[in-house]
């Protein structure tokens, strides 16, 4: 679906020859993190839409969760719903923005919480894992951008242990061009493998960040890697010139949100965590120091996105 007004519920669509199932995913809307673990009962609760192609297979299959980003549902996301439905996974696509009237977040992050994203992909392999044509114990998140940081932080088990439950959780992380600017101080993901590629020239997230983060993963014993694709704008695996976004609202280079056990966000000026500051809060903080800025990029150009299209087969084939 190319980015519309339409929820991508409402159309009818088939990848490989596989006709989509509409399916509800219940999540939660929780305010920040500390929320989501410490009172996760007391989270507004919300349905959201997603779409599930199982091609037929004698027995179960590795299974692959697609979370866009912040233009939502878009062709690249589509793209490799079909790919990756024709190599033989069954493939979940995510619309974590429909039922939340939500048609992007470009200019504005905060219409609902990074932990709601996190959130949603949780969800989403709860349903998923329960489906017999899927193998529950080799299912993955593939995350772009905004849908990076989610995959990302769905995988850590501070999150997972208090959302899913101990020792509930993906098999694979895919962080693809993922923004890192909220991380905890304690990143172990146990036995989930993880991987992270972002463009070097990216404009939209931090390629230091993003570094950071699956260093300090890789450091509590996970299987964690990376690859930074040289001259890469963020999106790069469209298969269109990049181009600018004006209205898009960026902090790239903002100091880390690192979070507390309990999900506290620990301001970095003052170092001292607060459980009840949120995203916007956190935001409009690093717009005031003067870390904000509006336009970047989007786009492949050349073999960059058959260069990420291997990636993407290599990394999710050790599904099999």
């Amino acid at each position: 679906m190319a980015e519309s007004s339409l929820r991508y519920r409402d159309i009818e669509t088939s990848y490989a020859g596989v006709v989509g199932e509409n399916v509800v995913i219940s999540s939660a809307n929780p305010i920040n993190f500390h929320q989501a673990i410490t009172d996760p009962g007391g989270c507004e609760r919300i349905d959201i839409d997603a779409k599930v192609f199982l091609p037929p297979a004698a027995e179960p299959l590795p299974g692959v969760i697609i979370v866009p980003g912040s233009l939502g549902v878009g062709p690249n996301h589509e793209a490799h719903a079909e790919t990756l439905t024709e190599a033989g996974f069954a493939v979940m696509v995510l619309d974590p923005f429909g039922a939340r009237s939500v048609a992007s977040t470009v200019a504005n992050q905060t219409a609902y919480s990074f932990a709601a994203s996190a959130w949603d992909v949780l969800a989403a392999f709860h349903v998923f894992s329960a489906r017999p044509e899927v193998a529950s114990d080799r299912i993955a998140a593939q995350g772009h951008s905004r849908g990076g940081a989610a995959v990302l932080t769905a995988a850590t088990r501070r999150f997972a242990d208090a959302v899913a439950g101990p020792d509930v959780g993906l098999a694979a992380v895919y962080g693809v061009y993922p923004w890192c600017g909220q991380q905890f101080l304690d990143p172990a993901v146990g036995s989930t493998r993880v991987r992270s590629i972002i463009g070097e020239l990216d404009e939209w997230c931090s390629v230091q960040e993003a570094q950071g983060q699956i260093n300090a993963i890789r450091a509590t014993g996970a299987d964690a890697t990376m690859r930074i694709v040289e001259g890469a704008q963020h999106s790069f695996d469209r298969p269109e010139a990049p181009y600018t976004i004006a209205e898009a609202s960026v902090t790239q280079f903002a100091p880390t949100i690192m979070l507390a056990d309990d999900g506290a966000m620990i301001d970095p000026v003052t170092g001292l965590a607060d459980p009840a500051m949120t995203d916007r809060q956190a935001f409009r903080s690093s717009v005031a120091r003067g870390w904000g800025r509006r336009g970047a990029a989007i786009g492949g150009v050349g073999n960059e996105p058959d260069l990420f299209r291997s990636d993407m087969l290599a990394f999710h084939g050790l599904l099999r």
